[in-house]
């Protein structure tokens, strides 16, 4: 189990995330939770708010015990492991209703046309990370760096390419509208031609950074164009001005927007192992 600074850094920011995930789930947001447990055959009774309700403070506990997990890792070695099993357990149960039809576009044709199940995807993240919290050679293996990259990949590959559907398209308008970083495109490209660029840069990034993991001169390189992805994503969080429930307590596309920090959590444990990697005599 490895307790560097890059990897403090990353379970810090999913402490944080479940944190705000946990707060907002205690005061009212429910996100995909309906479709997520209605996979797995929960019947919300004749009162669906009430049955709803109670899913929901289940899940926020869990979420509120993954950040305390995520706080106490920092200072002892020994919340590691016990974090690593809780959030692929939180991975896991929304990952498998994937399976159903409830995430899944019809008028697009279904799988892989990719609608509510945009959040859930990004639990593969979570998968990747404790995956290799409980590894105790990930530090010296090539593939935990794979293993990291792959729900990277695979978000920018997918919710990248659906950047070419006038569906995602409209989606994305008002996020980017609000976005100084990014508003700029619509000076230049319609709606559908921006989010064109923006699957483009998707595609671009998630190649670059696989072929880094193979030639190291290209590593940097793919993690910033990665990075600069779920960073500016993160940014939406003060400009979108349906991020926010109320001050403190994220909004349902807030809910959405954070669990990208858990790609950045990946991206800096792939940092940390091959920096490790090429510090073999130091472990630094």
């Amino acid at each position: 189990m490895m307790n560097t600074f890059l990897q403090k850094t990353s379970r810090a920011l999913l402490g944080l995330s479940f944190a705000l995930i946990a707060a907002a789930l205690f005061l009212g947001q429910s996100g995909g939770l309906a479709s997520i447990f209605g996979f797995y055959g929960v019947d919300y009774g004749v009162d669906s708010e009430a049955g709803l309700h109670t899913v929901r403070i289940v899940v926020a506990l869990v979420f509120a015990a993954a950040a305390v997990l995520a706080l106490l890792s920092l200072l002892k070695q020994q919340y590691i492991r016990p974090l690593a099993l809780l959030i692929i357990f939180i991975s896991l149960v929304p990952l498998l209703s994937l399976l159903g039809s409830a995430h899944w576009i019809d008028s697009l044709g279904g799988f892989p046309a990719i609608g509510s199940g945009q959040g859930v995807i990004k639990y593969f993240a979570l998968t990747a990370v404790g995956l290799t919290l409980l590894s105790r050679s990930a530090c010296q293996s090539q593939r935990y760096i794979w293993l990291n990259y792959l729900p990277v990949g695979l978000v920018l590959l997918w919710i990248g390419g659906m950047k070419f559907t006038a569906i995602e398209a409209q989606g994305i308008e008002g996020l980017v509208r609000s976005s100084p970083l990014m508003a700029w495109l619509y000076h230049f490209f319609n709606i559908q031609q921006a989010s064109n660029l923006i699957g483009i840069y998707d595609l671009v990034a998630l190649i670059i950074l696989a072929i880094g993991i193979v030639m190291r001169p290209v590593f940097w390189p793919g993690v910033l164009l990665c990075g600069a992805v779920f960073v500016t994503t993160q940014t939406f969080l003060f400009s979108y001005p349906g991020s926010w429930q109320s001050p403190g307590i994220l909004a349902s596309s807030g809910i959405f927007i954070i669990k990208d920090l858990w790609f950045i959590a990946n991206l800096l444990i792939m940092i940390d192992i091959r920096k490790r990697q090429d510090c073999p005599a130091t472990g630094e």
